[in-house]
């Protein structure tokens, strides 16, 4: 609780007038009689507080609807890029074409640095710590050592997405020169979908 030199329970204050919200409008001659510290503008009434939280809610509002907007633009970007990709993929008459629709077409269009498919049949112990560390959850993304990197991607790296093809078994490795590309947080979705149709693909092949 709260301390104060005041001879009531202050809280009491507060319950009343959350249980009482149209207790100004019975008083509105308290809302300008009031005063609240500011630390711009001096003193401002209970009116100019809540106009000034009103106009803060409003911009918080129009900074999320731009987010949302901005993030369903992406996210449509990305579908309609999929869908796309997945015509080709499917369209590929032997490995090597695939491989090579699969590099074009992620490199153009996220200006990734490297797109792998790297089979594990015949593995060596960096790889297999790849494949049985870094990938036990099916997917990894983030960054890696200089070891993991060049042993993937023959360079260093920024960060990276690796996918697990267990059914071939294959990894899917793509790599970005920019460190925080990739992250653990980030939505798997669109390569959830790739590491689907590959596996078919790879199998089919």
């Amino acid at each position: 609780m709260p301390q104060t030199d005041a001879p009531f329970d202050e809280l009491i204050i507060r319950e009343y007038l959350l249980d009482n919200p149209d207790f100004f409008n019975r008083y509105p001659e308290l809302l300008l009689a009031m005063r609240l510290p500011h630390l711009e503008r001096g003193a401002i009434s209970l009116v100019e507080r809540r106009q000034e939280l009103l106009r803060q809610r409003v911009s918080q509002l129009e900074e999320e609807i731009t987010s949302l907007l901005a993030m369903a633009a992406r996210n449509e970007k990305i579908y309609l890029f999929n869908t796309e990709l997945s015509f080709k993929l499917l369209n590929c008459a032997d490995l090597v074409s695939l491989k090579e629709v699969l590099a074009d077409s992620l490199k153009d269009q996220f200006h990734f640095t490297h797109v792998r498919l790297i089979s594990v049949l015949d593995v060596d112990l960096d790889m297999k710590a790849i494949w049985e560390q870094r990938l036990r959850k099916g997917h990894y993304f983030g960054r890696v050592t200089q070891q993991e990197a060049k042993r993937l991607f023959g360079a260093e790296v920024g960060s990276v997405a690796l996918v697990k093809l267990a059914e071939v078994p294959v990894i899917f490795a793509i790599a970005s020169q920019d460190a925080t590309h990739f992250h653990p947080d980030m939505d798997n979705m669109l390569l959830e979908q790739l590491r689907r149709l590959l596996a078919y693909m790879l199998a089919k092949l």
